[in-house]
């Protein structure tokens, strides 16, 4: 059996969890969210705990037992919570500001870059350099927050750019100059 799908979930007195057979729908003051349960799988939800048992031993089940468990954990905990990825803007003149519920970034490009809002996702801005991606879905929340980063990835030579907090760039040596009298 799968180590991490045999520990039980903890179900906060916040938080609902609806089932019927396949489909759970999880549900708190942040939101709900809906899951389909593979056929391998079966859960029980004992007082505030869900439970979620693989029907047989082979190894796609094991995989997908601890996928599945994981996966409703991570509902569990945004819909009461949501979850945030921050993020930075590095660099000269670069900045981020909230413009109605999208945000725009001036990012070294000749104009201005607007992102769109998603579905499920809110912005918060910090200052002018620092910004947060909220949602109850976790997939969502690391998916958007990585299209902003793409946006204007961080430069291996002067480290400018969108990065999430407290990532560690790695810069790499520019050209390096003659030293002057040391001229052959």
């Amino acid at each position: 059996m799968s180590k991490i799908g045999n520990i039980p979930i903890q179900v906060p007195s916040s938080v609902q969890v609806k089932i019927d057979k396949d489909a759970i729908e999880v549900s708190g003051k942040e939101g709900k969210l809906n899951f389909n349960l593979p056929r391998v799988l079966e859960i029980k939800q004992e007082n505030d705990k869900l439970i979620i048992k693989a029907k047989n031993d082979n190894k796609k089940t094991k995989s997908v037992h601890g996928l599945y468990r994981q996966l409703l954990y991570n509902a569990v905990t945004g819909v009461e919570t949501p979850w945030r990825k921050k993020m930075e803007v590095v660099g000269t003149g670069f900045n981020v500001k909230l413009q109605g519920e999208d945000i725009v970034f001036k990012i070294g490009y000749s104009h201005p870059v607007v992102f769109k809002k998603s579905t499920n996702i809110k912005f918060q801005v910090e200052g002018n350099t620092k910004v947060s991606v909220l949602g109850i879905d976790k997939q969502l929340v690391g998916q958007v927050a990585f299209q902003i980063r793409k946006l204007r990835q961080p430069d291996v030579y002067k480290g400018k750019g969108i990065r999430y907090a407290g990532e560690v760039i790695k810069l790499k040596p520019g050209k390096k100059v003659k030293a002057a009298g040391t001229a052959v």
